[in-house]
Formats: C-alpha cells, structure tokens, sequence
C-alpha cells in the first residue's frame, strides 16, 4: 500500500548478525564523523520520522509558529469551507525541505476535523496504488503527497479527474471490447509538497486551487521554535541558549531541532542544569557548527578555494575533484546555503568567494573584485 503511517514498528531486540565474509563498508576519508556532515542536512533522518517527532509537531494553526502569511490565507480557507460545509480546495505547498509542509498538512486536517493520508510520490508507481488511496478517502479527507513532482506520469493523469469532478476513470477489457467506466468519489483536499515546483507539469499545477511558498524562518521565529520544542523534551534552556542553538540552524525548524537534541546530549552527558548562550556554542563547536550555520566541509570547501584557487572562479568539477565531493553533492547541498548568505557567488566562470567569506574564515579579503560577466 502506499500510505506512510507516523507510526513506526519496534525494532527486533536481537538483530541478526553481519556474515563475517563480508566486507567492511568504506567510509570517505575526510576525517570526520559522518554524523557531522548530516546534522545540518535540512532533509529528514530515519530516527526523525517516529513517535518522537511527530509529539512535537503543532497539533493547531494557532501552535504553528512562523510563516505569518501563510496561516492567515489558510485560516482564512478553513473558516470559509467551514460555513459553506465544503472540503478545503487543493493546496500546493512548495519550498526547501524541513520548513513544515507535512506539519501544515496535519493541522489542516485537524482544523477541519477530518483523517489525513500521508504518502508520497515515489510509492505511487502503479495506476493501482492511487487508485486504493482515492476510493478509501471520506468526505473531507486530506489526501497529502509528498515530493509530488516525482509522480509517474500515468498516476498523474489519473489525478486529473479526481481532482476536478471527484471521479476515477477505470478501463475494463482490452481491444475492442474495452470500455470505460467512472468511479465517484467522496470530496476530498489534496496537499502536494515540493522542493522543485518548477518541475511539475502546468495541467497539475493548475489544478490546486491554492498554491503556497513556505519561507525560511527568521531568528525570533526560530527561538520561539526552540524554546517549544525544549519544554516538550523536558529540557531546560535560556532565551539566549535558545537564541544561539537558532541562528545556527539555517532558517530551518528541523535542523534547529536536531541540533537542540545534540546540545540536550552534551548537557546530560558533560554539563548539568540549564543549557545557556555558553553551553549550546561550546556543544556546537563540537560537533562543527559555526556560528554562521557553517559546518567544516562548508569551511572546507571555502578555504580549498581561497588557499589554492585564490578566491575564484572555480569550476564545479574543479572543486569536485579538490574536495572529494561529487559536483551534484557540491550544487545541491553545500552550495545553496552559502549563496543564500552571501560567502559564494556563482558566475559564468565558475564560483567565486565573496569579501564576507574571507572575512568569515579570516582571511583578508581581495583588494579588487573580479567582473561577473568576464
């Protein structure tokens, strides 16, 4: 079935054990902790998707923090099919990863009283798969698909009706004797989530009815993020502890959060008492987040230009084959974050180090500045 539950399984108490013919997995020579390289990864980690995580998500509209814009049109969208005793129209919920869309499509199935299915994309590869998902929904029903620009391209077209007139269209029979036949459907909200709505085709994004951008989260917003999430854990901790474990975070709920759980180890492991502005930098340094967010293959990738490329331009496949990374690794992960902030600039002969990447890595910045169009 395609429906992802919240819920997870225990784990087998005693796991079964590796063959001793098999050979050690090789782990890249970096010389750090591949815990590190993931603690700022905006994505979803396997122990994030438990009991725990979902304890500590917003159950209301009120609870959500953030996103001011986005809660007022939707609260505005749940009063008004409220009255009119409608389902909510579909909504299109697109941004970078770990800003909240399965939260918000959560809440609105909670706002409006009605079961939330969760799924996504890659698990809808057979017409069959959707099909079971459209014919089970109830009245109301929110139907929410994750990463919806990954949808085959048959499970798409099958949306289309459903969608529009609350239908499934069904072919029986093959050859000659194939007919067509129309299955109802109960009104239903379907919520897609993307990272890449330029991916998806216009016949499906012209069929949400509301199509939302979720935004990076201010430092306040964060705090605020931080503060909650520690009382839910039982976890002590000062607005400026909160304050610093925040504008590290990137402008992101879950990775202030991750790295809220990783100053909570360091405290009960090495420290006592509350976790102050002091104790979260000096856990964070540990684990190789900066102030800025940065974490040391960021600092790497930084310095390996400045020390061998003087700064820029530098190719991707150059600072691929310098830093170890493949070059989509390098676009996708490590490069959006230093563009949003300014330390890297992208130009049409490669990427470039700004003033404020010297500066940050205190190195003395350049005494001109190279044309970006050269």
């Amino acid at each position: 079935m395609a429906i992802i539950s919240s819920k997870q399984f225990p784990e087998p108490t005693n796991p079964p054990a590796e063959s001793p013919s098999a050979a050690p997995k090789a782990t890249p020579a970096t010389g750090k902790d591949q815990s590190e390289n993931t603690l700022l990864k905006p994505n979803a980690e396997p122990e994030e998707q438990g009991n725990q995580e979902e304890q500590l998500r917003p159950q209301r509209l009120a609870e959500y923090l953030g996103q001011k814009d986005l809660k007022e049109v939707l609260g505005i969208a749940i009063q008004a099919s409220k009255v009119r005793n409608e389902s909510l129209d579909h909504l299109l919920l697109y941004g970078p990863p770990g800003l909240g869309k399965t939260t918000m499509a959560l809440i609105l199935a909670a706002e409006m009283g009605v079961n939330c299915k969760i799924t996504t994309a890659p698990a809808l590869e057979r017409p069959r798969d959707i099909m079971g998902l459209l014919v089970n929904l109830q009245r109301g029903d929110v139907l929410f698909i994750d990463e919806i620009h990954r949808l085959p391209r048959v499970t798409e077209e099958l949306l289309y009706p459903a969608m529009e007139d609350f239908r499934v269209d069904v072919t029986i029979g093959k050859g000659t004797g194939a007919r067509t036949r129309s299955i109802p459907l109960q009104p239903f909200t379907l919520v897609g989530a993307t990272t890449r709505v330029g991916a998806l085709t216009s016949p499906l994004r012209d069929r949400f009815g509301l199509i939302q951008r979720l935004r990076f989260y201010e430092l306040d917003e964060l705090t605020q993020i931080v503060l909650r999430t520690a009382k839910l854990l039982d976890t002590p901790v000062t607005d400026s502890g909160a304050t610093e474990i925040a504008r590290r975070s990137r402008g992101t709920p879950r990775i202030a959060n991750r790295l809220l759980r990783r100053v909570r180890d360091y405290v009960q492991v090495k420290k006592s008492g509350t976790i102050t502005a002091a104790i979260a930098a000096e856990a964070l340094e540990l684990y190789n987040v900066d102030p800025c967010g940065l974490d040391w293959t960021d600092r790497r990738l930084l310095s390996l230009m400045i020390e061998n490329f003087g700064g820029g331009p530098v190719g991707l496949d150059t600072m691929a084959a310098a830093t170890g990374e493949d070059t989509q690794t390098i676009e996708e992960v490590y490069e959006p974050y230093l563009l949003q902030i300014g330390y890297l600039n992208r130009t049409l002969r490669g990427r470039v180090v700004t003033a404020a990447g010297y500066r940050h890595l205190g190195y003395p910045p350049p005494n001109h500045q190279l044309p970006l169009l050269s």
